[in-house]
């Protein structure tokens, strides 16, 4: 058996790019010999293994023909006849089709060095349009700073429309979008993961309500709650969005509207619904966000007044006043400010 690295930890070490993680190719073994040595089996598809020290995942050559639709409408072949340049040739992008050997020589039979020199995503061969789920591949690896600036090759162009009138997009399963979307997420360049969408007409029919964009904030579900501003709350609600990001969403709605409101009593009513107490860390984590710089003065005071109340008073009233004697607790402290 010959054990090689592959993929994007190749591509990310020739860019000078420390890689989050590595994946391997294994040539001319077999499911039984990566067993016995100890490697722990984890592919439902297809052969995949984890080391048993490293924990990384080590993969036999394989080669695939397409049996259906969806990114899953696959048959995989794989035995010790599969060669590594069969495998890579299976990969999406020439840059994301190099291998490095355990001498940490190079192998690169599609030129995916020269397209890494030139900036370019460039599909590895004709069978890029079988997989619907590599154009939205593509807009993730936008939002990666090494590559938000690589642009798609003319050619490869054209299997992007294939694939759109294909309609196989919408054979993609929610939960791999949303893999691809959170990931885009995690990335410096979120905002390119959408422009990418809207670009290459790939909203349809997961992201049909992405407009604009505006992808403020220091994390994922700050960036995504923004997003969900600019397109009016009706963004991807056919995704399984977490109910972590749900949460920063929803209070950052709240906050929207609180500004907007101009009766005092709907405010203060506003003021318990975003629930200060339990919300302050996400709340004062809006302070990144540009479309609140002129009124986050205004916010940080109110939200530090909440903060400073004591609600202990609450403790012996009745349960059906309780939320009468909080408005009056919120009159009291915000009168001022509101």
């Amino acid at each position: 058996m010959k054990v090689f690295q592959v993929g994007g930890s190749v591509r990310d070490e020739l860019l000078g790019v420390e890689p989050k993680d590595r994946d391997w190719v294994v040539v001319n073994s077999s499911p039984e010999e990566m067993e016995e040595n100890g490697f722990k089996p984890i592919g439902k598809d297809f052969p995949v293994f984890l080391h048993p020290e490293t924990n990384e995942e080590y993969a036999l050559a394989r080669t695939e023909r397409k049996s259906g639709v969806g990114y899953k409408g696959f048959e995989f072949y794989f035995d010790s006849s599969v060669t590594l340049e069969d495998d890579l040739k299976r990969r999406d992008f020439t840059i994301n089709s190099i291998a490095k050997d355990e001498n940490g020589n190079i192998i690169d039979p599609f030129e995916g060095r020269l397209d890494l020199q030139n900036k370019i995503f460039k599909h590895t061969s004709p069978a890029f349009e079988e997989d619907p789920l590599r154009v939205l591949r593509f807009a993730r690896f936008k939002a990666y700073e090494q590559l938000h600036k690589f642009n798609l090759h003319e050619e490869t162009r054209g299997y992007f429309e294939k694939i759109i009138t294909s309609k196989e997009l919408k054979d993609l399963s929610p939960e791999r979008v949303w893999m691809e979307t959170k990931k885009a997420l995690e990335n410096n360049f979120s905002n390119e993961f959408f422009k990418a969408l809207i670009d290459y007409h790939l909203t349809d029919p997961w992201f049909i309500g992405l407009k604009n964009i505006s992808c403020d904030g220091d994390l994922p579900g700050l960036k995504w709650a923004d997003m969900q501003r600019i397109n009016g709350f009706q963004l991807c609600a056919s995704l399984p969005t977490p109910n972590s990001f749900l949460k920063i969403q929803e209070s950052l709605k709240q906050v929207i509207d609180f500004i907007a409101c101009k009766e005092k009593s709907e405010k203060l009513k506003l003021v318990g619904k975003i629930n200060v107490h339990r919300n302050y860390e996400i709340l004062m984590r809006f302070k990144k966000y540009n479309f609140l710089k002129d009124n986050w003065g205004y916010l940080e005071k109110i939200f530090k007044l909440v903060m400073a109340m004591d609600f202990s008073v609450l403790v012996n009233v009745d349960a059906s006043e309780v939320s009468h004697q909080k408005q009056l607790l919120y009159y009291e402290a915000l009168k001022e400010i509101i």
